[in-house]
């Protein structure tokens, strides 16, 4: 059996609910991934996975498969916090060479906030397996700039959900990179 993903897709949920559980359960419904099986792997894009959108992606899956993903979950139930979960991507501009995802969940963040911070950690990650400079002492927008000038970093996104915190309620946010095997 070939484990090695083709696709990989972005997707986020929030939920709330008296219960913790069930707000993790009505974050991943409303990620669209409550019917399935997750299974958390590290950060390593395949070289040739392709990203595809959301819908494209949970039309390659049947309910209960296993699937494996990174994930970022966030809950509490203090009333008015914010939460946010977030994973942030970069891919290189060689076809041949892995990516990184990167997941990051906090407390009292923006989803700008957020966002960026797991979109630098995954540029981090690659930067140092290409070999390029990195000056962790810079900010993620000048580290970005040169990486993307190096032409060697193409790209980097991220997905980020936030949310506060209902009355009486938990509340969980969750972000998630999905891998779709190949068929």
């Amino acid at each position: 059996m070939n484990l090695v993903p083709r696709y990989l897709f972005f997707t986020r949920g929030v939920g709330h609910h008296r219960e913790r559980l069930r707000s993790f359960e009505y974050a991943l419904e409303n990620a669209g991934i409550a019917k399935y099986n997750l299974v958390s792997v590290s950060s390593i894009i395949p070289p040739g996975c392709k990203l595809i959108s959301r819908e494209e992606g949970l039309r390659h899956l049947r309910d209960g498969q296993i699937i494996f993903g990174v994930f970022a979950r966030c809950d509490s139930n203090e009333r008015r916090r914010l939460i946010s979960a977030s994973i942030g991507c970069a891919l290189p501009a060689d076809e041949n060479t892995y990516g990184y995802v990167s997941e990051h969940h906090a407390y009292g963040q923006t989803a700008e906030e957020a966002g960026e911070y797991a979109e630098d950690l995954a540029a981090s990650m690659l930067a140092s397996a290409l070999g390029l400079p990195f000056d962790p002492d810079k900010s993620w927008h000048e580290r970005e700039q040169i990486w993307k000038i190096s032409k060697k970093i193409v790209r980097t996104m991220n997905v980020t959900q936030t949310a506060f915190v209902k009355e009486n309620m938990w509340s969980t946010v969750f972000a998630a990179a999905v891998f779709v095997l190949g068929e």
